[in-house]
């Protein structure tokens, strides 16, 4: 049997479920899952290996309409990527969402010669004749697409997605060590990991105003030392971070830790700073900084 190796890219709108689907494929939590839209910012890599196959999952930010802002115009440029190397694409929608041909990503959807799979994500929360309805808009608009309706949530429909993914992959050697989970570092998912809790504490806009940066990783024999900074726009949301009487910032901290300590297997001592930075998501030099560029 010819070894088969390539890149499988998950992209579609906020909120339609990719992180969850990606992690479930990859088989290990890499991407932090919140009901929050544009939770996730940057490509996650997750890498599946398996006897004769490498299958290397990209889990990718949702597709931005109207950029706002610079951060958002480079988290667009990550699914134009996505779309440029992919070796199988995965467009994951929601029962209620229906193929929209004026966006130039569907247009580049159409024009797509590699396979094309069109995952109907939350079956689970739709009736079968809104489902069918979707599945049918969809197949017409891309009548070469695989169409396959899962629960991501429920872990339904994803094993036999998984099987007909593997089809398409085509015959090429490894292209990372067979070991391989994924190309980031335990930094990056240390910074995810706070961020998804600032995500689930926080409400309205502070989510959304917040970057996190590690100052210091050090690797103990019993313990890993991490100091890190919140970097917000504008000092009232610094306020609010903190809390009264450092009351909101102590139980974003125990949480982070705890997530930390099951993500690394060891003991964390952590601290968190809170830092001003104008409008860091407009700005190419902090966005250079934290990664982004």
């Amino acid at each position: 049997m010819e070894f088969r190796s390539g890149y499988i890219n998950i992209i579609g709108k906020p909120n339609a479920g990719k992180s969850t689907l990606s992690n479930l494929l990859v088989g290990e939590r890499l991407s932090i899952i919140t009901p929050k839209a544009q939770t996730t910012r940057r490509r996650i890599l997750g890498i599946v290996n398996e006897p004769g196959y490498q299958l290397i999952f990209t889990d990718n930010p949702g597709i931005i309409d109207k950029p706002e802002y610079k951060l958002q115009e480079w988290m667009n440029q990550q699914i134009a990527i996505a779309l440029k190397d992919a070796d199988v694409l995965v467009y994951v929608a929601t029962p209620d969402e229906r193929p929209d041909l004026n966006l130039g990503l569907m247009k580049g959807l159409q024009e797509t010669e590699k396979p094309l799979f069109i995952v109907i994500n939350k079956m689970d929360i739709s009736d079968q004749a809104t489902l069918q309805s979707c599945m049918d808009s969809w197949q017409e608009a891309f009548p070469k697409a695989r169409l396959a309706p899962v629960s991501a949530l429920l872990d339904a429909g994803v094993a036999g997605l998984m099987e007909l993914i593997k089809a398409e992959v085509p015959v090429h050697p490894p292209y990372f060590e067979t070991d391989a989970l994924t190309d980031l570092q335990e930094r990056f998912f240390v910074t995810e990991i706070i961020r998804e809790k600032i995500l689930e504490q926080y409400h309205q806009e502070i989510p959304y105003a917040v970057e996190v940066a590690i100052e210091e990783f050090k690797e103990k024999e019993d313990i890993t030392v991490i100091r890190a900074v919140i970097y917000v726009i504008r000092e009232s949301q610094k306020i609010i971070i903190i809390g009264k009487k450092g009351a909101a910032i102590k139980q974003l901290g125990v949480a982070s830790r705890t997530a930390m300590e099951a993500w690394l297997g060891q003991k964390v001592f952590l601290e968190l700073f809170v830092k001003i930075r104008g409008d860091w998501k407009d700005d190419d030099r902090m966005l250079k900084q934290f990664g982004y560029q």
